[in-house]
């Protein structure tokens, strides 16, 4: 009961969008162009100027590379022998590689495993937003319509304003500059309301999406790959890795978390298949309410 008040609210924000767009009707492209160029940077940089870096967080991004490079290639390798063409296949790995570990996975680790478990996931959660706006966005403008070429894609990586939201904040942060209060006021409400656009802009898109568009088997392999195997691949990893036993249930605890609710953004802002990818994270979702439960047990919640 105490899981599902968690999950309740993303819920509950997924139908508020869709029900919005049922009834009034908004230009879902502009909407997540403001969350992607204006309030996306104001949360990477208060996450990277609030969360303290240290020697103990060099394996967890060790671990968020490993995990998320194993996915692509596993993904890449389906999508071709599902004859994939290159929009569903950048598609099927913009949700298959890179997971919900903020507004979902990190509320869970603190329910499941406490306050210094939390910090973890949020560090971890910085590591996968870096890797999402890099190279989730090379991979979602490679599989665009307008067929980028491998230097246009980095260019259109190097032009999001949220890389040099991170850097900034990473910047401050070593060289120990402290900004205002005020002026981290202004940071902290553009920072906050940009989770729950984007959660909106995913029910937007729900109900905006045209069910016989959607390839449905690309779909199936893509939640299998995110669900069961990106688990059972960060399992391996860990027990390689030598972290303390805490560290290692939150990062597996992450690592079987949903589709990022962000990657609809990146798949309406380059055109690559939107409905799949929008629809991918619902189903993921969904069937994280079975598979959530079960990862807990694991780790001896």
């Amino acid at each position: 009961m105490d899981l599902l008040l968690i999950v309740l609210p993303v819920f509950l924000i997924f139908f508020a969008g869709w029900l919005g767009q049922k009834l009034i009707g908004f230009d879902i492209k502009s909407i997540s162009k403001v969350a992607l160029y204006l309030m996306s940077p104001f949360l990477a940089f208060r996450t990277f100027y609030t969360n303290e870096v240290t020697m103990d967080y060099i394996y967890i991004f060790l671990f968020c590379c490993l995990l998320s490079f194993i996915l692509i290639i596993v993904t890449w390798i389906t999508g071709l022998l599902m004859r994939s063409d290159r929009q569903k296949l950048s598609a099927m790995i913009l949700g298959g590689a890179f997971m919900n570990s903020g507004n979902y996975g990190a509320p869970v680790v603190l329910f499941a495993l406490g306050a210094v478990a939390f910090d973890y996931a949020v560090i971890m959660m910085v590591f996968q937003s870096f890797l999402m706006n890099s190279i989730g966005i090379l991979v979602a403008s490679i599989g665009g319509k307008e067929n980028a070429s491998i230097r246009d894609a980095v260019m259109q990586v190097i032009k999001m304003p949220v890389i040099y939201g991170a850097i900034l904040g990473l910047a401050l942060q070593l060289l120990s500059i402290h900004l205002p209060g005020t002026i981290m006021n202004a940071v902290e409400l553009v920072a906050d309301a940009s989770i729950p656009t984007v959660m909106l802009v995913l029910g937007m898109q729900l109900a905006a999406m045209q069910r016989k568009r959607v390839a449905y088997r690309f779909v199936s392999a893509t939640v299998g790959i995110r669900m069961i195997l990106s688990p059972l691949i960060a399992l391996l990893i860990l027990y390689f890795l030598p972290m303390d036993d805490l560290i290692k249930a939150v990062l597996f605890i992450q690592a079987s978390m949903p589709a990022a609710a962000n990657t609809t953004l990146l798949a309406i802002q380059f055109d690559t298949e939107p409905d799949l990818v929008s629809f991918t994270t619902f189903i993921t979702t969904i069937v994280s309410l079975l598979t959530i439960p079960y990862v807990l047990f694991l780790v001896g919640v």
